[in-house]
């Protein structure tokens, strides 16, 4: 009789153990006040972030633009930097273990409108007030809808909370909604490598797709790590579970494939293209990938989730907009040196440098009149009637290089 009633007590205790790993109500106020802290620390975190890393950039351009000879490891602005850097990074990784992960991702935005701001307050050049709008004009819209769609994405936010154990991420991580979509993940990840790799498919949104998807899982366990850190310091050990140290490996490796495809594409793209494309790829790849993992969106009305999209939306668009603006890098264009056309004397001897001449002339490397100089030199131009300089009846060349001394 007890072994026909225990599949029932089985039965019976299973919606127990569902509901203990169930996300909280968002009706508790506790879990609004969560949600505060890990966006108040996740908006720090960029803001420390992106001021650290334009520090770090100004001690490069400082050091390259001076003759000192020191490293630029051994200035005190980029150990500033690198300070801040760190401060910066440990605000975002603990942020992730008080809000939901669909909350958190997309307040990366503020990283952008700071280095926007930064870079306008830095600008060394003086402009006029019209000129400046009108210059600024596509950054200051962005700034704006970047900052309206934050306020929505944190008002609006998912409000689902549970605590990081061991063993709910275990349910999570064998729920069937997250192996379907890591199935399909791994399936679209490996097409896009596959055309990448063997058909050079070296486009931008495939490069920062194949980051968008590794980005996913990145965030995906930081939130599980930094969560089970949090519960270990509030007395309730998780470091001794398995799961946490292959939560961390996970961490580590899909972080330092992010960064070497990242890598790949500075190297053939510019940095704006690689900020709007990639931050609007690897928001929507993380906020599917919490809510199918976390639940992120558990117990939330329709009207929060269309308030949430639209925010995502706008701090989309403000980010285009943003980077959208930034000035293209112009390569340098070298100018043809008059040494290596064929039968040009050397000039480079005598400390005299043949380059472009920007004035109103046909001619290209012409040098200003100097009667000082032993010999000048004419240059190659463009006549409009052509000289006769040898006997008639024999034609001299269109092109030719004269050579005169000062009794001429």
């Amino acid at each position: 009789m007890e072994g026909g009633n225990s599949p029932n007590l089985q039965l019976q205790q299973l919606p127990l153990a569902t509901a203990a790993v169930s996300v909280q109500p968002h009706t508790d106020s506790f879990s609004y006040k969560e949600n505060l802290i890990g966006a108040l620390l996740a908006i720090f975190g960029h803001l420390v972030s992106s001021i650290a890393l334009n520090l770090q950039k100004y001690s490069h351009i400082r050091l390259a633009g001076s003759k000192d000879p020191r490293a630029y490891f051994k200035t005190k602005t980029w150990w500033c930097g690198f300070l801040l850097l760190v401060l910066g990074e440990l605000g975002v990784f603990s942020s992730y273990a008080f809000a939901p992960l669909s909350l958190i991702v997309p307040l990366s935005a503020v990283s952008v409108i700071a280095s926007a701001i930064i870079g306008i307050i830095f600008i060394k050049e003086k402009w006029k007030p019209k000129e400046f709008l009108r210059r600024y004009v596509l950054s200051f819209a962005g700034c704006g809808l970047a900052v309206v769609g934050t306020y929505l994405l944190v008002t609006f936010g998912p409000n689902s909370h549970e605590k990081m154990t061991a063993e709910n991420i275990t349910r999570h991580l064998v729920s069937w909604p997250f192996l379907l979509y890591m199935l399909v993940e791994i399936i679209v990840f490996c097409l896009l490598l596959y055309f990448y790799k063997e058909k050079n498919a070296n486009y931008i949104v495939v490069i920062l797709l194949l980051v968008a998807l590794l980005g996913s899982m990145t965030v995906v366990t930081v939130k599980a790590v930094a969560g089970m850190i949090v519960v270990s310091i509030q007395g309730t050990l998780q470091l001794d579970s398995p799961i946490f140290y292959i939560m961390l490996v996970c961490m580590i490796a899909t972080a330092i494939y992010q960064a070497t495809f990242l890598a790949q594409a500075s190297q053939l793209y510019d940095s704006a293209q690689i900020a709007s494309v990639g931050y609007i790829l690897s928001t929507a790849a993380a906020i599917s990938a919490g809510a199918t993992f976390y639940l992120d969106f558990t117990g939330e009305d329709v009207l929060h989730i269309c308030m949430f999209a639209l925010g995502c939306l706008i701090a989309f668009l403000g980010v285009f907009l943003i980077t959208r603006n930034r000035k293209k890098p112009v390569p340098f264009e070298p100018y043809i040196s008059m040494d290596a056309m064929p039968g040009m004397q050397n000039m480079h001897d005598k400390g005299i440098a043949v380059q472009p001449d920007l004035k109103a002339s046909f001619s290209y490397g012409a040098l200003e009149n100097n009667d000082n100089m032993p010999e000048i030199y004419t240059p190659a131009t463009l006549p409009i009637v052509q000289e006769q300089h040898g006997p008639k009846g024999v034609s001299a060349p269109p092109y030719r290089v004269l050579e005169h001394s000062k009794k001429d």
